[in-house]
């Protein structure tokens, strides 16, 4: 794949070119010059557009398309096409399918399936058989087999010990293991954020305690064990505490964020929209400030999107009975540019990578071409003709956002129209 990007705006904080218009030369899938004028000597095709900026290629941490087994939801050559779409060339995919992704051979099955995509997919691996949080999956087999982290989606692992074993195991080869924050015995059949708004609407509520007891406890089996822990969508102040605390004491802990975490309240759920519905709950105005600090001093590791399809018939049900999630890749870019700058936009949709062992190509002359190329000033307000996922229900709707993608180029493709 060869194009000449024309005067974009480069923004790589790992680049000698940061801040600065440049034009971009991309020959085979490489950078093979950047300058502030670059002749289009062999006539290749040209990407010149409006307000165009570039940066390192966006990684989403925890993304869910449904196959193999719930393609009514998304299957992953669409979703695959959403994420190009949102500007991400590489997603994290959790393990909720039908089968659970939990062997060397479902692994291999869906990373497969972006072999020939812009965008690189990375398989998260079961952390227990089936999910069910009894026996130990087949973790180093499901390594040999690309997967970069270990994690039952949205189920907490209700043993400690179990903890313990796959924290020790995983780190005989450098697994990252994560741990989804909330203790259940707790949290019970809580479907919103336990506060004044979820009594006076009559809602079972799920304390913040819930999810800050899971986290203590895992900082604890941490720090015993050793090892790399995740811990995905925090959403509460002492949750960011404990793990400010942990890092200070230089455990081997990351977290992430959710990024409708970081904009909706439990305010919101007064309409009884179910797309609000999602777990770990929204939360309050003094969560969301505690994360915005995290972030800012690098105890929050990362956001995500959190992206998860659901069938209709799913949500449009009573508010009880909804399934959880919300989708977010679509939207990810412009609400968190809405919120953010755009440089701290792009530093957060990038920085996860290396937790998750994925490349950190810096946009300079000789590396791989690894590029999101968008708009970020352009404000519009987000609705169902901007989603493009199979399933459509986003909380973000009628929400006004800033910031457009033309497309990436990735793994020797281009997704923007020439």
């Amino acid at each position: 794949m060869n194009v000449l990007i024309k005067s974009a705006t480069i923004l790589d904080a790992k680049s000698d070119f940061h801040d600065k218009t440049q034009d971009i030369l991309v020959e085979n899938g490489r950078i093979t010059a950047i300058a502030k004028s670059i002749k289009n000597s062999n006539n290749y095709p040209e990407i010149s557009l409006e307000n165009l900026h570039v940066s390192q290629g966006w990684f989403d941490s925890s993304v869910s398309f449904g196959e193999p087994g719930f393609e009514d939801r998304e299957t992953i050559d669409n979703g695959l096409s959403v994420a190009a779409r949102s500007g991400f060339t590489n997603v994290a995919l959790n393990p909720n399918t039908s089968p659970i992704i939990d062997s060397h051979s479902e692994v291999a099955f869906v990373q497969n399936k972006s072999k020939n995509t812009a965008v690189q997919l990375h398989a998260i691996g079961a952390l227990t058989q089936g999910a069910k949080g009894s026996h130990l999956a087949e973790l180093y087999d499901m390594h040999t087999a690309g997967s970069v982290a270990f994690g039952d989606y949205k189920n907490p692992i209700s043993n400690p010990n179990i903890l313990k074993i796959a924290l020790q195991y995983a780190a005989n080869f450098g697994g990252l293991v994560q741990s989804f924050p909330q203790e259940k015995d707790i949290a019970r059949s809580g479907v919103v954020n336990e506060n004044v708004t979820s009594t006076r609407l009559g809602l079972k509520g799920s304390p913040n305690l819930a999810e800050e007891l899971q986290v203590a406890r895992d900082i604890s089996i941490l720090e015993y064990t050793g090892g790399a822990l995740h811990i995905p969508t925090i959403s509460t102040q002492k949750s960011v505490a404990l793990i400010r605390e942990a890092k200070a004491k230089k455990l081997d802990i990351s977290c992430s964020v959710a990024i409708h975490n970081l904009i909706f309240t439990d305010n919101c759920i007064e309409s009884y929209n179910t797309n609000y519905k999602v777990n770990p709950p929204l939360r309050t105005q003094n969560d969301i400030e505690a994360l915005f600090e995290g972030l800012k001093d690098g105890t929050v590791d990362m956001v995500t999107s959190d992206h998860n399809p659901i069938a209709i018939e799913h949500k449009k049900v009573e508010f009880d009975f909804a399934a959880f999630g919300t989708i977010g890749l679509e939207s990810a870019f412009g609400a968190l540019n809405t919120i953010f700058t755009t440089k701290q936009s792009v530093e957060l949709l990038t920085k996860g990578k290396k937790r998750f062992g994925i490349p950190e190509n810096s946009i300079a002359v000789g590396n791989p071409c690894c590029l999101t190329l968008f708009n970020p000033n352009e404000t519009y307000s987000f609705e169902s003709n901007h989603i493009h996922s199979k399933s459509k229900n986003s909380m973000f709707l009628g929400q006004h956002i800033k910031g457009s993608i033309y497309g990436i180029i990735a793994n020797n493709k281009c997704t923007v129209d020439l």
